[in-house]
């Protein structure tokens, strides 16, 4: 299994853009900083998408709605099936089952 690290802090990862930007191949920066080739590669395409350059994925602010939504979501079915397993069991407790109804 290889090695898990802290994602790299957002300053660093701008400095090595604007690095590759200056004329930097992604390939020296990997030799000298620690991040890999591929990594820094995602970390320009990363860039140019949040500038409106590139077209071809979600931008930085889109990720972060995208995770808060579906983090959102999750807690709202567990809230749902709690209120439902709630509402169930109440209903037996006072045994008021409301009848099925079939015009549905």
């Amino acid at each position: 299994m290889g090695r898990v690290r802290p994602p790299y802090p957002r300053e660093f990862k701008e400095q090595i853009v604007a690095l590759a930007r200056a004329g930097r191949s992604p390939a020296e920066l990997a030799r000298e900083f620690e991040p890999t080739e591929p990594t820094i590669r995602d970390w320009i395409a990363q860039a140019e998408r949040d500038e409106g350059v590139r077209s071809d994925g979600l931008t930085t602010v889109e990720k972060e709605e995208l995770v808060r939504l579906r983090r959102e979501n999750r807690q709202l079915r567990i809230e749902r099936e709690i209120l439902a397993k709630a509402a169930a069991w109440f209903a037996r407790e006072t045994e008021q089952i409301p009848p099925k109804c079939s015009n549905s």
